[in-house]
């Protein structure tokens, strides 16, 4: 049922757009409390969608990467959070944080690490970066849009990234049939990619939305928004663009409804 699959993380995952295939790669996950994340939310608001609460109470967030095959190539868009866990803490936003899944659903897939040719991130959190900070793709280029690695906060981890990074800019075609697409909002720099077959298009739209629930109520910012009115007007674009005929969306965080589009103002699974 679809209620059971707003409250799991996401499996493995696979659409494809012509000659495109797309496949989601599960590393871990992320409880949200969920007023402490939607601060627009109320706590009438989760007691008239249960739906959407683990037995917790928490929201479920899935964390993992993209993987894009076309032509005996591959892209990863995103990679996880990497082999760590951090535990929940009374009070804060987050519940339990973990990843660690990753190659190994490469692997699922019949894939190893050599095989990613780039890493496109669609913004530098750590929930995003993990395997490629952990060095996991020994032949991969991380692409970074230009805004966001001018502005990123210097870190382990992307230090560990620099010496592979090259910046993109808006619209910049970055593998076959997908294109970057500045949306700030989230972070400075945070990008969308939009990977394109004829007349077809599925836009992996990062943490522009970070629940299902927000597709119904765009102006609902995510606490870890870098400006959330500029987020809010963004979410609003993209639910009208995701309601547009042959869009699909690929929401990061999404439990187990991942693929989908909007119909009638509500985010619709299309992946079993």
């Amino acid at each position: 049922m679809l209620d059971d699959r707003l409250r799991r993380p996401a499996r493995i995952q696979t659409v494809r757009l012509g000659e495109t295939k797309v496949s989601y790669v599960p590393d871990g996950a992320v409880q949200g409390n969920p007023r402490l994340w939607l601060p627009g939310s109320t706590a009438g608001t989760w007691a008239a969608h249960p739906e959407y609460l683990d037995d917790d109470g928490y929201l479920v967030a899935s964390i993992g990467g993209l993987l894009v095959e076309r032509d005996g190539r591959a892209l990863l868009i995103d990679a996880g959070f990497g082999p760590q866990t951090v535990p929940a803490e009374p009070g804060a936003p987050n519940g339990v944080l973990y990843g660690g899944a990753l190659l190994d659903n490469l692997a699922a897939l019949g894939h190893r690490p050599e095989y990613i040719e780039a890493v496109a991130f669609t913004h530098l959190h750590s929930d995003h970066i993990g395997w490629a900070a952990h060095q996991a793709f020994p032949q991969a280029e991380y692409l970074v849009a230009g805004p966001e690695w001018a502005r990123r906060e210097p870190s382990i981890e992307t230090d560990a990234l620099a010496p592979r990074v090259r910046t993109v800019e808006d619209g910049q075609e970055v593998f076959p049939g997908v294109q970057a697409r500045f949306a700030a909002g989230h972070t400075p720099g945070h990008a969308e990619y939009v990977i394109s077959a004829g007349e077809h298009r599925l836009i992996a739209f990062g943490d522009a939305v970070h629940s299902p629930i927000q597709i119904e109520n765009p102006d609902w910012s995510c606490v870890y928004d870098h400006d959330p009115v500029e987020a809010a007007s963004h979410r609003r674009k993209l639910v009208a663009e995701l309601a547009e005929p042959g869009t699909i969306g690929y929401g990061n965080h999404f439990a187990d409804v991942l693929f989908g589009h909007v119909r009638d103002g509500r985010w619709t699974a299309i992946v079993g």
